[in-house]
């Protein structure tokens, strides 16, 4: 067989069959569909098994657990993983499958787009994008998202899979590509595998998901040393944001003990300008979501440096 499909669920019954149904138009048609139920407790089961794919079931250990026991059953050569929330396009497998054909390649990165119409996921949307374009400049990368990602199972089994430690979806995909990557592995990113996905609707959700990623961020650094000063997918800028935050904050306690808060300002117009290139980038691409970014740029860095700090005292 040439590829095996796995999917980790867990409570998706809103989105799973939606997927499944897209993986049934697939032009590539040699590939089995593993489905790894996470102990979902909604209807995700009865959903699942009206489909023509391989049910497993587990406790509920997280996504990285039940990617492994997905590899663990897979009889494919390759492993192409998808999130239950995911749409793939039609010939979204042929795409994922084509970079095979050069020997040294051992994992692909596909794409997400959303049709979602909020100004939240517009701008995730185009926060991600942003990371597309610098990702397409490397001939190889060391990163890959598991929401559209691809491995030789033989490369899978060298590091033995993902790390279970990671109990979300919170880096664990991060963790398995720098090791790869680590090994001299080559993955590439291809544009042109495209699965629509569902990003958050809300600025309270999006600020959540930034939270729990920072958070377990610290952990993976911890593991990564290296990869906390530049990978291929992480903007430098972001980097600057937050250390130019935490200047922010000691210099602003100063402030408040001295009553004068001049420098305090300083370093907050400092902090907003940085905003400007990717409100800008936006901005010539969607005028709303644009003049919006600014404060929601400013909120991301208060928030992923929130998450930092406090998975650096948990880690």
């Amino acid at each position: 067989m040439k590829a095996s499909i796995v999917i980790p669920v867990y409570n998706a019954e809103n989105t799973i069959e939606a997927t499944l149904k897209a993986l049934k138009l697939q032009t590539e048609k040699d590939f089995e569909i593993i489905v790894v139920d996470d102990g979902s407790i909604d209807k995700t089961k009865e959903i699942v098994s009206k489909h023509p794919v391989r049910l497993i079931f587990q406790e509920h250990l997280g996504p990285a657990a039940a990617r492994n026991l997905g590899v663990e059953n897979a009889k494919g050569d390759i492993i192409v993983f998808i999130d239950s929330d995911c749409i793939p396009t039609n010939n979204w497998l042929v795409e994922m499958l084509h970079p095979f054909k050069e020997p040294g390649i051992i994992g692909v990165q596909g794409k997400y787009m959303t049709k979602q119409t909020g100004l939240i996921s517009r701008f995730v949307q185009l926060e991600i994008d942003n990371r597309y374009k610098r990702m397409a400049k490397w001939k190889y990368i060391d990163f890959i998202g598991s929401y559209s990602a691809a491995y030789r199972k033989s490369a899978l089994l060298s590091v033995h899979g993902f790390d279970e430690e990671f109990p979300i979806a919170s880096g664990e995909d991060s963790d398995l590509s720098y090791r790869l990557s680590k090994k001299g592995l080559k993955m590439l990113f291809n544009d042109k595998a495209i699965v629509y996905h569902l990003h958050p609707n809300h600025l309270s959700d999006y600020l959540k998901k930034k939270f729990n990623r920072a958070y377990w961020r610290v952990y993976l650094y911890k593991k990564h040393k290296r990869k906390a000063v530049k990978d291929t997918y992480t903007p430098q800028l972001l980097k600057v944001q937050i250390g130019i935050f935490y200047v922010f904050i000691l210099i602003l306690a100063f402030d408040l003990y001295n009553g004068s808060f001049i420098n305090s300002i300083i370093l907050f117009l400092l902090l907003f300008v940085t905003t400007l290139p990717e409100s800008i980038r936006n901005f010539m691409k969607d005028i709303w979501v644009g003049l919006a970014s600014p404060a929601i740029i400013l909120l991301r860095t208060i928030i992923f440096g929130a998450g930092l700090i406090v998975g650096f005292f948990k880690h």
